[in-house]
């Protein structure tokens, strides 16, 4: 039998490196997961533990809004209580950036589009410049100039590539080069084909999403299905999955997406069935709540959660721990052996513990 021919490769695109805080962005380093917070940035105290919650399901970067002058003071307390480089997110006052700056952010994202004339964008830049802090220009589909949306007659992708590549101009002017630049729309398509026109222009590195992508459900299958795309061509450095749910589902749901193609480890990978008649336990109950149970793992450790004795055993040897379950009990089996025959009340219990102590031998 002759070998598959397809196989995904997911090349990276050659482009400069850039560093925000520690984590190196472009330039071949791993695609960095970032995320924003959704609480009042004012609010301290909220915004700080919600990084830190952040921090615990793996994001490398994190935005928080910027407002006015009371919120990009509240920067430098929440930098203080968090280990992840911080990045700004400034519309429609240069002064906000210019205050962001002053209080250590470690990165500022601005949509040229609404932050105001030429001189204000100079003015971000050159102090930037002396902090040696990167910027992304971010253009959505939705905030290009009135000018550029009359010649193109809308937000098509080559007006949202010529409005990036505009203030792009401007920063190389000021001989700026910490630039990552984002092309987003809430389609797929506009996304994808402006982020390869921009390719062909320049080679900083790129931040990818389809930005207000919806709904946890409807939000999650959209940037799978956009991400895999951009990852396909080479189009992402760092990603983000934009969701209306909490911000740390936005970082479960990446990982989940890069984990699949092969391009980062997610920590835990659930094979569970779908469930059909031949099951005899409450089986998405159980997958449920050992999904909840093990969420903050960080180690690469793969489970199966199987329903019945048809495909359940096979699947379950075959993962590092999996259950496959019968008329009211389950079977253990780790690491391909059998471990132990368990009743249906204490599978949820039994199957975490088990999980818990091959992390504690493998990984400590």
């Amino acid at each position: 039998m002759k070998k598959a021919a397809f196989k995904l490769k997911f090349p990276r695109r050659t482009t400069r490196r850039i560093l925000i805080g520690d984590v190196p962005v472009g330039g071949g380093a791993p695609i960095a997961v970032q995320s924003m917070t959704k609480t009042d940035t004012r609010d301290i105290k909220a915004t700080a533990a919600q990084i830190k919650r952040l921090e615990e399901a793996g994001c490398e970067l994190v935005r928080a809004a910027v407002p006015d002058e009371e919120a990009a003071k509240a920067l430098s307390k929440i930098k203080e209580q968090v280990s992840i480089p911080l990045i700004a997110d400034i519309h429609f006052d240069h002064r906000l950036a210019l205050a962001a700056l002053s209080n250590g952010v470690d990165g500022l994202r601005i949509n040229p589009g609404n932050i105001g004339s030429r001189n204000k964008v100079i003015e971000v830049v050159k102090a930037a410049k002396e902090r040696e802090i990167p910027i992304r220009i971010g253009v959505n589909s939705g905030s290009v100039e009135k000018e550029i949306l009359q010649r193109y007659s809308g937000a098509t992708p080559e007006a949202m590539v010529e409005s990036a590549l505009k203030h792009v101009r401007i920063l190389e002017d000021l001989d700026f080069k910490l630039i990552k630049i984002s092309l987003k729309a809430s389609d797929i398509t506009r996304t994808l084909e402006a982020s390869q026109l921009l390719a062909e222009e320049v080679d900083y590195p790129f931040h990818a999403g389809i930005t207000e992508a919806g709904s946890l459900l409807s939000g999650s299958v959209k940037s799978a299905a956009g991400l895999t795309l951009l990852l396909n061509y080479g189009l992402a450095d760092t990603i983000r999955v934009s969701l209306t749910a909490p911000p740390e589902e936005e970082v479960r749901v990446a990982y989940r997406i890069l984990s699949n193609l092969g391009l980062r480890s997610s920590g835990l990978d659930i094979i569970s069935c779908p469930v059909c008649g031949r099951c005899e336990v409450d089986l998405p109950r159980i997958a449920a709540e050992i999904e909840r149970r093990l969420d903050n793992i960080q180690e690469p450790v793969t489970i199966a959660v199987m329903g019945c004795m048809v495909n359940g055993p096979g699947e379950a040897k075959e993962a590092d721990i999996g259950v496959a379950c019968g008329k009211g009990v389950g079977v253990i089996f780790k690491k391909g052996e059998l471990l132990r025959k368990i009743k249906e009340e204490d599978i949820v219990e039994e199957f975490v513990l088990e999980v818990q102590k091959l992390i504690s031998l493998n990984y400590s």
